[in-house]
């Protein structure tokens, strides 16, 4: 299983996504490992084992974590084959409909496949809020310092903690 695979995958089932997490970070200039690869969605459809039928009859494993209401996430699908592991992430709310709007179709590994802008990955890492997070988009800013402006436009329509975050980051950078 490829990332072509899964992204011909969603867009025949006429599901919007893109590419997020460390190989988008790589499309923005900022190298870190990761063992897999991360797409966001907001179809709930995802979270039904009917889309992912043609993966489970070549062997891939689909393990589908509805998330509860309180929840951040709607849920996440893993992917799992002999040699890759894939998740969709899969979103809830109309910030994240607009950040796959917005999203770019780039070459990866040979195919064309929409990867998220550099502001909207430092939007979503925001609303992550883990430390690694926090780094990725400090190091988001280095790579891509003309994104300060777009990013803290945009922060309204995130809840208050990532303002917050995105502050302290902000204030950290200058003490630095």
């Amino acid at each position: 299983m490829t990332l072509a695979d899964v992204s011909a995958l969603l867009e025949r089932q006429g599901i919007r996504h893109a590419i997020i997490g460390a190989t988008a970070l790589a499309v923005h200039g900022v190298t870190r490992s990761s063992e897999d690869v991360d797409f966001l969605v907001t179809d709930r459809r995802c979270l039904e084992p009917a889309p992912w039928q043609a993966l489970v009859a070549d062997g891939v494993d689909v393990d589908i974590r509805r998330g509860d209401a309180d929840d951040p996430l709607a849920g996440v699908v893993r992917l799992r084959s002999a040699d890759s592991q894939i998740d969709v992430i899969v979103g809830r709310g109309q910030w994240q409909n607009d950040v796959l709007t917005r999203a770019r179709p780039t070459m990866l590994r040979g195919t064309l496949i929409p990867v998220v802008t550099a502001a909207d990955l430092v939007l979503l890492k925001l609303y992550a809020g883990g430390p690694q997070d926090a780094w990725d988009v400090d190091q988001l800013l280095d790579a891509v310092p003309t994104i300060e402006a777009e990013v803290t436009a945009a922060l309204p329509a995130l809840p208050t903690p990532c303002a917050r975050l995105w502050q302290r980051i902000l204030a950290d950078r200058t003490a630095g």
